[in-house]
């Protein structure tokens, strides 16, 4: 498991860890069952607070990405399928807010989004 702490970003440090461990088991890079590493080592590994690495554990348990064994550990808890879709359509509409904004500030008529779009699929078939 990899993750990078860009102290400069301005995003919370357990907000970072969240997110990274996040994307990496929603791309299948740590896998059901994995085990992670432990709140203390990984603080250390890191150079920072054990309270900000349980903080971004405890947010993944809650979300239901990882589960805690007593005296075992943490690890990566079985993919919801359901809460990888709500998931993915979230990131969907953000993109599609973005491309609105994008549309209307290039001043693109609908018709010309919606032509784009037809274009792209086309072109990844």
């Amino acid at each position: 498991m990899t993750i990078l702490i860009d102290n400069k970003c301005g995003t919370p440090i357990y907000e970072q860890i969240f997110t990274q461990i996040k994307e990496q088991i929603m791309s299948g890079i740590l896998r059901a069952d994995s085990p992670l590493p432990s709140i203390r080592n990984l603080a250390k590994d890191l150079q920072i607070s054990v309270i900000t690495t349980k903080r971004a554990y405890d947010e993944l348990e809650k979300e239901g990405y990882l589960y805690t064994l007593p005296g075992k550990g943490c690890f990566v808890a079985a993919k919801n399928l359901s809460l990888m879709r709500e998931e993915n359509l979230k990131r969907i509409e953000e993109h599609m807010e973005e491309i609105l904004r994008l549309a209307s500030l290039c001043g693109l008529e609908k018709e010309e989004v919606e032509e784009m779009w037809t274009l792209i699929r086309e072109g990844s078939e």
